[in-house]
């Protein structure tokens, strides 16, 4: 087994790379830990309190849980991976069972921002990208998916993501052991990645 950890800032491409990684191995072979899945439930905290929460900041995510949850699936041990709702903050009652597989994909903007969470990880990868492009991706997506203004995306930008990514999420890269710029137009850098993590898996 190999528990790789992706990482990058918002709209830097990660989903593409992960996809790639998924698309190159057999079905089988690979599951995908959202970091997302694992912020804290907040359903102690009154309702209005909760849009305050800031979900880029380290202390948002129930490290514990995920560290437990990888030691388990290394151990063959399956589990039951959290389903967390962003219109409430809360962790649902329903959860996804996810089997033991060759490749465990943690994906997230601060997939290595844990030390004990790193330190049981095989490969860490940084996805990067400018930040104009990341802004682009991010105000493009959120119009889209999530119904917000331009302006309403560009302020929350300049007020949470700008400061929480270069305090928390830009430091990866030095404990990284693959940085992909372009993001997931890094072409070469994917097919190495693919290529190692092909060969690691197949031993």
């Amino acid at each position: 087994m190999i528990i790789i950890g992706i990482a990058g800032g918002t709209g830097s491409g990660k989903t593409t790379v992960v996809r790639r990684i998924i698309e190159s191995l057999p079905p089988d072979e690979v599951v995908v830990l959202p970091l997302d899945s694992y912020y804290k439930d907040n359903s102690h905290v009154p309702t209005e309190e909760r849009q305050s929460i800031n979900f880029d900041h380290p202390n948002a995510f129930d490290w514990e849980l995920l560290a437990r949850h990888i030691s388990m699936l290394r151990r063959g041990e399956a589990i039951e991976q959290p389903v967390y709702s962003y219109l409430t903050c809360t962790r649902q009652p329903e959860t996804i069972h996810i089997e033991p597989r060759k490749v465990v994909i943690v994906e997230g903007i601060l997939a290595l921002s844990d030390k004990k969470l790193n330190r049981q990880m095989d490969l860490r990868i940084f996805v990067d990208a400018d930040s104009d492009e990341r802004l682009i991706r991010v105000i493009q997506r959120d119009m889209l998916e999530r119904g917000r203004t331009a302006e309403a995306v560009m302020e929350r930008y300049l007020r949470v993501l700008k400061p929480m990514h270069e305090e928390f999420i830009e430091p990866a890269k030095r404990i990284a052991d693959l940085i992909i710029p372009q993001g997931g137009h890094n072409e070469k850098a994917i097919e190495i990645l693919k290529l190692y993590i092909e060969k690691i898996a197949g031993q």
